[in-house]
């Protein structure tokens, strides 16, 4: 399967459809009916789970086994959660969000230096998913490697506003510590050995990589999404919200649920690839994001994926003759491409990986 060189269409920037003041939104971003943000099919007063980590970091060993339970419960029940005391700094989460504010604000030329590719996806793009006459999100987003270290390349960084490459530098390091933390926590609760997990990604052999969501104010935001349904292809992600404006929702129990971010929360979810190698005890869940007239929105996704070229599959001590495995193997490479190929599109990628029964 090879991805294509090239969009299938001119690529249309959301951002400039926004500030140009039009009243209706082109056809192309029209979703179907089944798939608009209908509200009432929305929960409000329900919210993921918002889990303390302090426990984890101190001497209270009743403390730490309530925390590993709630991150369990978490894993196995929602798939998502939001952490607070995580030893990320606020001042350094509210400066990644703000040089990327900045960067979606500079002149179309500045940003058009980034286009990006349907290759690699890096730099700054409006689609994702190569299906010509696709229906598009109303959104933007700016895609970066971190790791492996082959991959990254600041010249591919935006070089405005001055500050963002060192910023997101520092900001890259910090959660790369965190997710090493989790991935512990999620082998433990696993009843694996705390390196196991991290091993099955290629030990120190993994990749990251950034994308940042903007949501240009919609005028017809019941028409359309921001990102459509699905669940994310990697291992984890850690997601910066907005700190003011709501968008997220995951889906539970056939309703969808907006996310109410907590005060410097990062919000955790589980991706296809940790789903394949718990064989199916954490769930990767379908989330999507919705628009609004009144506001924009800007996020950063942190994804801590395996290595590109490591066979993922459901960890041995996992698979017992009432559970056997549910998936085949396969590179995290080969999914990927798979996905990019194809775009967002709910649960049905990894769930049509299953193994017959």
């Amino acid at each position: 399967m090879n991805c294509p060189q090239d969009w299938p269409e001119p690529i249309i920037r959301v951002q400039s459809l926004s500030d140009s003041g039009i009243p209706i939104i082109p056809d192309r971003f029209v979703k179907p009916p089944p798939d608009r943000p209908v509200t009432n099919t929305a929960v409000n007063d329900v919210n993921i789970p918002l889990i303390d980590l302090k426990g984890l970091f101190g001497d209270d060993s009743s403390l730490k086994v309530t925390t590993l339970d709630q991150i369990s419960q978490a894993c196995r029940e929602w798939g998502f959660f939001q952490v607070i005391n995580h030893g990320v700094s606020p001042r350094l989460m509210d400066l990644a969000r703000d040089v990327w504010r900045d960067f979606f604000h500079q002149p179309m030329e500045e940003k058009q230096a980034y286009a990006n590719s349907p290759r690699t996806y890096e730099g700054y793009g409006s689609r994702l998913g190569v299906q010509k006459g696709a229906i598009l999100d109303w959104s933007d987003y700016y895609f970066l490697h971190y790791l492996p270290q082959c991959l990254k390349d600041h010249k591919k960084w935006p070089a405005l506003p001055p500050s963002l490459r060192e910023v997101m530098d520092e900001y890259g390091e910090e959660l790369l510590k965190l997710c090493g933390r989790l991935m512990k926590v999620l082998s433990i609760n696993l009843g694996l050995g705390a390196d196991d997990l991290q091993n099955a990604f290629g030990g120190n052999n993994i990749g990251t990589c950034l994308r940042v969501n903007f949501y240009p104010k919609c005028p017809q935001p019941d028409l359309t999404l921001g990102l459509s349904s699905h669940s994310d292809p990697g291992g984890m992600t850690l997601l910066l919200p907005d700190a003011q404006v709501p968008g997220l929702q995951v889906r539970r129990n056939n309703n969808w649920i907006t996310v109410k971010p907590a005060p410097h929360a990062f919000i955790v979810n589980i991706g296809d690839q940790i789903q394949v190698l718990s064989n199916a005890v954490y769930k990767s869940v379908e989330h999507r994001v919705i628009v609004n007239s009144g506001n924009e929105r800007v996020s950063l996704a942190f994804f801590y994926n395996p290595k590109s070229d490591i066979l993922i599959q459901p960890v041995e001590d996992l698979v017992t003759p009432e559970k056997p495995a549910l998936y085949p193997a396969m590179t995290f490479d080969e999914y990927r491409l798979f996905i990019r190929t194809r775009g967002p599109s709910g649960k049905s990628q990894v769930e049509s990986l299953k193994s017959p029964r």
